[in-house]
């Protein structure tokens, strides 16, 4: 499981997720269909994430399976920023969405 911090058009959101990267294409048209094209994600620490939420971690995460690649951690970007620097985090992966696009029009 990883935890993901996205930077996206609305703002910021931490996810949690089965893949092990947020460039894998069946991650990407998820996050498509919730209108999550362009972004810039930022690994979490896992046992960051789950000392900063807590309780609210656990009950996330235990419903993730591998049918169910994709839970939503924080939809509210002003407490993720508060939560961690971003000295934490790992280091950023751009996702323009050009890809995503061609693929769609393809």
């Amino acid at each position: 499981m990883n935890a993901v911090m996205l930077f996206t058009g609305s703002g910021p959101l931490v996810i949690l997720t089965s893949y092990r990267s947020v460039t894998e294409p069946p991650l990407l048209e998820k996050l498509s269909v919730k209108g999550i094209e362009k972004f810039i994600a930022f690994e979490i620490p896992l046992e960051l994430a789950k000392e900063r939420y807590g309780g609210h971690f656990f009950v996330v995460s235990r419903d993730l399976r591998e049918t169910d690649d994709l839970r939503i951690l924080d939809y509210d970007g002003s407490r993720a920023m508060k939560l961690f620097s971003f000295q934490e985090l790992g280091p950023p992966t751009l996702h323009d969405g050009i890809e995503a696009k061609e693929k769609v029009s393809a």
